[in-house]
């Protein structure tokens, strides 16, 4: 139950720092919030899995930081991981392939979405 009280904290504060970066970009016409986030994020989830390697006491810190509030604050933090995570692995295929389907797959899909959801207005 503790786990899922850390991840909720965390993830709320980082949806509300999400929120207020985006309202900190608010009158640019390129997204620069969601950018600024994205990049923020990739850079903060390697700076706490660096951090964290090694240490067997930090399940709790890896669950509030990495899990909650990055999680809340931009999904493209652990994406940007996972990817890197591929490379460091030597596996240069499947990490180009996971970073191609994330990105066509996850536009297709909003793109449904939306014409899906047009079709029903």
């Amino acid at each position: 139950m503790m786990s899922y009280l850390l991840v909720a904290l965390g993830g709320g504060i980082g949806a509300s720092a999400r929120f207020g970066l985006g309202q900190a970009f608010s009158r640019s016409d390129f997204p620069l919030g969601t950018l600024s986030a994205n990049v923020l994020g990739g850079l903060l989830m390697g700076l706490l899995a660096g951090w964290l390697a090694g240490r067997t006491d930090s399940e709790s810190v890896r669950l509030f930081i990495g899990v909650g509030l990055l999680g809340g604050f931009t999904t493209f933090s652990a994406f940007s991981l996972e990817a890197v995570a591929m490379i460091e692995r030597g596996s240069w295929s499947a990490a180009f392939a996971y970073v191609l389907a994330s990105v066509v797959l996850s536009l297709s899909a909003c793109f449904a979405g939306l014409i899906i959801m047009r079709g029903l207005a």
